[in-house]
């Protein structure tokens, strides 16, 4: 990770550690590159950069500021308004754009925002342009031979154009529909928007292909966005399959990129238990290219047992989509995620994305003529504990010594019935410390004897 830009992006409180005068800089800066990387090959046409937000209120704020930026360096900034982040990857990726933008921060409270950056591939921006986009945030970068504190500005007919580009969105929703390979007809399903990126599309889709759809969180005004709302919050879609007897539930994150379901019954079925039923679908029917499910170290041992016991390899990455991702395209895996939600479905997409997981997850149930319930009862999650404790130095909370003798112990102790797994979160300035073991009173018991380490510890910082 870099100074400025996590594993998801650059993210933080609008207008206090991600500032209107940084989406400048960076919108300044990439419609530069760009363009300045197709000049270098002949090409004298503009750079192309594709933008999306999600329904927080500083969302207008940085992408007017994104799109002054780009436009003062000669790009064309193309606008999809309020959508998803997988539709900016889509877009960027079909329609031959330099790169996209997405502002959001995901599952965060509305008073965050971030800055999330997609290749021309539509997959996460790597890491050698990402690290001089933070040289040029800090003052001076160096490229193509000369040293830049400042990149050119445009003039006259150079000054780049904004375009609004809606189409593009629309287009998105219509492919989306085409994977569509069942009727939904009488299926009553229960959608939780989180008042975000999926208010005005994930209906519309489910509709589209027959289904009874229920809306919930749908009504975004700038500050409700994942409040008590979407897939950090489901309690509330879970109550609501079961009161209105819905078929099934899905919950999407503030930019969609995420998916939980909720089945007939209530009950959650988390990213680890979609991998389980998807996996074994595609197993079943021979299309589980490499016979491998790609997980992150998070996932729970009863995945990796029910995968044992069909006969499915599995392979951990670090935490993080992009992660996730980047194993997937260097060994031909078709299907990887994470427990939060973020299913990547290589043959169709190029990142997590919340509305096609879940009609994958309906094709699953339409094919087998099964509940979600039934498709899930071979799965036994282990008790899980995750705690998240903010501090003030993530990298040396975690190396502390005292802190790392308490994992060890608990560790120890729990040997082969069980795990503890600490790590730094990629957004925000947590330690996430999880525990997995026979029972729920066990991992309560050692992720406390960990936390009350760190949090004593930093009472002495």
């Amino acid at each position: 990770m870099g100074k400025y830009f996590g594993t998801d992006g650059f993210r933080g409180e609008a207008n206090r550690n991600l500032t209107a005068d940084h989406a400048y800089k960076i919108g300044r800066f990439l419609g530069w590159y760009y363009g300045e990387l197709k000049r270098q090959n002949g090409d004298d046409t503009p750079a192309r950069i594709v933008i999306g937000k999600d329904t927080r209120r500083s969302s207008y704020m940085f992408e007017y500021t994104l799109v002054g930026g780009l436009v003062a360096s000669g790009a064309d900034a193309y606008l999809l308004h309020v959508t998803t982040t997988p539709s900016v990857a889509y877009v960027a990726r079909v329609d031959e754009f330099d790169c996209g933008i997405m502002i959001s921060a995901s599952h965060n409270p509305y008073y965050d925002n971030g800055i999330k950056l997609i290749n021309g591939n539509g997959e996460k921006m790597d890491e050698g342009t990402i690290s001089l986009i933070e040289a040029y945030l800090d003052g001076e970068v160096e490229l193509f031979g000369e040293k830049y504190s400042e990149v050119p500005y445009a003039h006259k007919e150079k000054i780049g154009r904004t375009v609004d580009y809606v189409s593009g969105r629309n287009r998105y929703v219509g492919y989306l529909i085409s994977l569509g390979m069942y009727s939904f007809k009488g299926v009553k399903v229960a959608l939780d928007c989180a008042n975000g990126s999926s208010w005005n599309i994930a209906k519309s889709v489910f509709d589209a292909l027959g289904a009874k759809t229920y809306v919930i969180n749908a009504d975004p005004n700038g500050t409700n966005i994942n409040n008590n709302a979407g897939s950090t919050h489901i309690e509330g879609l879970q109550k609501y399959v079961v009161e209105e007897g819905m078929d099934v539930g899905f919950a999407y994150d503030g930019d969609a990129d995420r998916c939980l379901c909720v089945d007939e019954k209530g009950q959650v079925v988390d990213g680890d238990a979609i991998l389980y039923v998807y996996g074994r679908y595609m197993k079943e029917r021979g299309k589980l290219v490499t016979n491998t499910v790609v997980t992150t170290v998070m996932s729970n041992f009863g995945l990796y047992k029910a995968f044992d016991e069909q006969g499915i390899g599995y392979a951990k990455t670090a935490v993080g989509d992009k992660y996730v991702y980047e194993y997937m395209q260097k060994n031909g895996c078709r299907i990887g995620g994470e427990q939060s939600g973020h299913i990547i479905f290589s043959k169709y997409a190029s990142t997590g994305d919340g509305i096609l997981t879940s009609l994958k997850m309906m094709e699953v149930m339409m094919a087998r003529k099964k509940t979600m319930s039934q498709l899930t009862e071979d799965l036994h999650i282990y008790p899980q504990v995750l705690v998240n404790v903010r501090v003030q130095d993530k990298a040396v909370a975690q190396a502390d010594p005292d802190v790392q003798a308490a994992v060890q112990k608990v560790a120890d102790e729990l040997g082969d019935t069980g795990r503890i797994l600490v790590r730094e979160s990629g957004t925000e300035p947590l330690i996430r410390v999880m525990v997995e073991a026979e029972t729920h009173d066990i991992c309560q018991k050692y992720v406390d004897d960990v936390v009350n380490v760190i949090n004593e510890k930093e009472k002495t910082r």
